[in-house]
């Protein structure tokens, strides 16, 4: 039987074989190409906030990566949920489904829509929405009325399905689009962490009826701040556009809008840098592969844990690599956590569960065994695409 301090300290040996010993964070970006270039030239044009050709060559660019007929982007993933909720005609006193397992902006971008987020568990294999286990659930928990699924117990509307790609890896996206097409549900895909991922060769964001993207500061590719709504729905692209530039109507002096928008447009200055960013997408998403295999094979003596993968009929972008404790020493997840941090490597747990966030903690849930099973055992691991 070994100690409690030996399994964490065969994990940090094996960690640094692939990343050395110098402190390394969990996920850093790589600026190795036309960053400078790009924004030194923005800076010259002086058009650096909500207007100017880089925000346009950004979206165009992003769209046809992804292949989507359009992209809009705005200043970050959160505030793409939020109108992707609107545009999917999420309303005050709705219901959202979405994962327990999910970082907290999923939910509070439900909540600014006056909606309800309403948690349901996730697949072991995909760490994302289970439709399965969803089907179930409303099932058991709603009816049809007049075509509008009804929670039973609350008496609101469910308006839309908002699964998550966790940490990259694509949601069984089939079986989801089934599920919602059965209880009249519109799928707004969360795809902020999965740039680069497909499924069934087909990119993340672009199954459902509008999808979000992120370009945070520890994305896959990044603009400073920044996301982006991808829609093959041309009325719904152009309605994204005017909400997120304050629903102003286009003229040449007058200021007139004709409803209450937002000021989610994205800088110039941050879509240069992210035009820059994109050219070297397909070559941080091979680092990233490396990465996982350079992982795969310093992990393969280490029977207690497992190096979580695509799953199957997946490409994943690998944004942050994570590793599955096994039962055995799920228990020592904090002394993990201490020793890999202590020693510099920068690793942390998966997110606090939605239901137990002191904001969330009234809202409707399913039974979430999967859920938590999968909060004691995760832990991502230094992911940066430059460690390989």
């Amino acid at each position: 039987m070994q100690t409690s301090h030996e399994f964490p300290a065969r994990l940090v040996q094996a960690i640094r074989q692939v990343c050395g010993t110098d402190p390394v964070p969990l996920h850093a970006p790589t600026f190795a190409g036309q960053e400078w270039a790009y924004v030194k030239d923005c800076l010259d044009s002086t058009f650096v906030s909500s207007v100017g050709a880089y925000v346009d060559r950004f979206e165009d660019e992003l769209a046809g990566f992804t292949g989507a007929r359009h992209a809009v982007a705005v200043v970050n993933g959160t505030a793409a949920l939020h109108v992707a909720l609107l545009l999917a005609g999420v309303q005050r006193d709705d219901e959202v489904l979405l994962p327990a397992l999910t970082f907290v902006a999923t939910a509070n971008a439900v909540h600014y829509c006056g909606a309800t987020p309403h948690f349901v568990d996730s697949q072991r294999e995909t760490l994302g929405m289970d439709p399965s286990a969803l089907r179930d659930w409303l099932k058991h928990s709603s009816e049809q009325r007049d075509g509008v699924c009804i929670n039973k117990q609350t008496g609101r509307p469910i308006r839309a399905l908002l699964p998550m790609h966790t940490f990259g890896h694509p949601c069984d996206m089939a079986g989801l689009m089934e599920v919602a097409g059965e209880f009249r549900l519109t799928l707004v895909e969360d795809a902020a962490e999965s740039l680069g991922s497909s499924y069934q060769g087909q990119q993340t964001g672009t199954l459902g009826k509008i999808g979000i993207l992120s370009f945070n500061g520890n994305k896959t590719i990044t603009t400073g701040g920044g996301g982006a709504l991808l829609t093959n729905d041309t009325a719904l692209a152009r309605r994204a556009k005017h909400l997120t530039t304050t629903a102003k109507q286009a003229h040449r002096w007058e200021f007139e809008h004709d409803e209450i928008g937002f000021n989610y447009r994205l800088p110039n200055i941050n879509a240069a840098l992210g035009c820059a960013q994109l050219e070297q997408l397909p070559g941080f998403l091979a680092s990233k592969r490396r990465l996982h295999d350079k992982y795969r094979d310093v992990l393969a003596g280490i029977p207690e844990v497992s190096l979580v993968s695509e799953p199957v009929g997946c490409h994943s972008n690998y944004w942050l690599q994570a590793l599955m404790l096994g039962d055995q020493i799920a228990s020592q997840r904090d002394e993990v956590l201490a020793a890999t941090n202590s020693a510099g490597l920068m690793t942390r747990p998966v997110w606090n569960l939605m239901h137990r966030q002191r904001p969330y903690q009234n809202c409707p849930r399913a039974p979430l065994p999967v859920a938590e099973y999968l909060a004691q055992r995760l832990v991502n691991i230094p992911s940066s695409a430059g460690l390989a």
